[in-house]
């Protein structure tokens, strides 16, 4: 069922926007990547929250990983949520919401994984805290500070919108290494007007 509205949804953006596909927004997600969103990807309260989580994470397990993915899991379909309310009320998730909400909905969501895979800062709560075993961070943190991963066009439920998920490496300025990596929802119908 998940896979045939998925597909439906996708089909949906193709009439909408003449049979588009990924690749027909990669130019203009590129083109925002390198003009407006690297120019915040260096900004000291990412890189700081980045190098701070990494450095508390340092020893973690995998299954200390697999135990904290499904606390957060957990939390998503509860009222309890200390763990995700820490995040959410972090200064980095305070700076990404700023980011988001000038963005004027091209931004329909944004957040920062750790060295690990692991959120450090949302705009607004995901479904799960362990990003390591997905594409976003694989082909960016794995790859190197000049990566660049582009998802495919889907309909995002909660904004009803269709969006392209955008992930780059951040980078610490001061030795140019890959220190954790973004994930920036992208409303494509907004790339279009």
């Amino acid at each position: 069922m998940r896979i045939t509205s998925m597909v439906m949804g996708v089909a949906a953006a193709a009439v909408i926007f003449g049979a588009a596909s990924a690749n027909e927004f990669e130019g203009p997600i590129t083109e925002l990547a390198g003009s407006e969103i690297k120019a915040w990807l260096t900004d000291p309260t990412i890189v700081g929250a980045v190098k701070n989580q990494n450095a508390q994470h340092a020893s973690l397990s995998e299954a200390d990983i697999q135990r904290l993915d499904k606390q957060w899991r957990g939390e998503t379909a509860g009222s309890a949520q200390p763990m995700i309310s820490k995040v959410l009320s972090n200064s980095l998730s305070d700076f990404l919401k700023k980011k988001t909400e000038a963005s004027q909905g091209l931004y329909t969501e944004i957040f920062v994984m750790d060295n690990k895979g692991l959120n450090v800062g949302q705009s607004a709560v995901t479904s799960d805290y362990w990003q390591g075993d997905e594409a976003k961070w694989q082909k960016t943190y794995l790859v190197g500070a000049d990566a660049m991963h582009i998802g495919g066009v889907k309909k995002d439920e909660s904004t009803q919108s269709f969006q392209s998920q955008l992930s780059l490496p951040i980078v610490d300025p001061a030795d140019n290494t890959v220190i954790g990596a973004i994930t920036i929802g992208i409303n494509v119908e907004q790339l279009s007007q």
